[in-house]
């Protein structure tokens, strides 16, 4: 009974409806693999890093469960942001006051030594809800049949980062699969380009953009944005930044980063997609949707 790598889900933008499928919340958290041997309960990320020291009130209800099994599931808080900061904590008495966290389960890899990556989805997941004492902490992930394109838009309504869709016949694999498909709610706003860095390798016009959030006085740092770009958008939009070119950065604020950035004139609005905002006011997955 040892850690197994977890099978991933491929990203799609092809969303559908099938009878054949189940559809699941995504969670914004950290994947995790719990292994428990005899006494022993191990918390492991998805490349295996051990994660008891940062969430211990996790180990302590699968301590409590008869026999051995290794589950797959997703640590979440509040929000990703807030995940992070709770990662850093390791001190135990800080860990009693600081955020909280709860554990989703959704597969089940291993049964009393029987592995169980070889039968149907829907069989393992029946296995998971009957093996493990659900409520507090550890959560059992529900799924709905069919209707995903409906789902994904109360999903997305809810604000939560999307679906994953899933064949209910799959087998469990240790690698990323299109039998496990994502499904992600995308925001769109409007930002302001303040400045570029210098294309790397075969790429042209510019490397990526940085940008902030646009409105009188103050501008604030968003973030930088590399992706959702062509070869053409790349070329012409490159050309027109640089005719606004300025010396100094924009942002009032001195922890932006400036190394390798050629700043502009913040003229330039464009429309970008992303999942959600950091504590920090950065964005998370964010990517090129045009210009405005």
């Amino acid at each position: 009974m040892s850690f197994k790598t977890p099978m991933l889900a491929t990203l799609t933008k092809k969303y559908f409806s099938d009878p054949k499928w189940i559809f699941e919340k995504k969670f914004d958290g950290i994947r995790c693999i719990v292994v428990k041997k005899g006494k022993r309960v191990t918390l492991y990320s998805r490349n295996r890093k051990c994660l008891n020291v940062s969430f211990p009130e996790l180990i302590k209800p699968f301590e409590k469960e008869r026999g051995d099994f290794v589950v797959d599931g997703e640590i979440v808080a509040g929000s990703f942001s807030k995940l992070q900061e709770r990662l850093h904590v390791k001190d135990p008495q800080k860990i009693k006051s600081s955020i909280k966290v709860v554990l989703y389960l959704f597969d089940i890899l291993n049964d009393n030594g029987i592995v169980t990556t070889k039968l149907p989805l829907l069989d393992r997941k029946k296995i998971l809800k009957k093996r493990i004492h659900f409520g507090g902490k550890i959560r059992y992930t529900t799924h709905r049949k069919s209707h995903g394109e409906r789902y994904l838009k109360e999903a997305c309504k809810k604000n939560w980062e999307g679906l994953i869709a899933k064949r209910e016949e799959s087998n469990y694999v240790h690698h990323r699969s299109r039998e496990w498909l994502k499904f992600k709610c995308v925001k769109g706003e409007i930002f302001v380009i303040c400045g570029f860095t210098k294309p790397q390798g075969s790429r042209v016009g510019f490397g990526a953009l940085l940008i902030g959030y646009p409105g009188a006085g103050k501008l604030r740092y968003a973030g930088k944005v590399g992706t959702g770009f062509d070869t053409v958008l790349l070329k012409k939009l490159g050309a027109r930044l640089q005719r606004i070119e300025r010396q100094t950065s924009p942002f009032k604020d001195l922890k932006v980063p400036s190394r390798g950035v050629t700043w502009v004139q913040p003229r330039i609005k464009c429309k970008i997609g992303f999942t959600e905002r950091t504590s920090g006011g950065l964005l998370r997955h964010p990517r090129f949707l045009g210009l405005k």
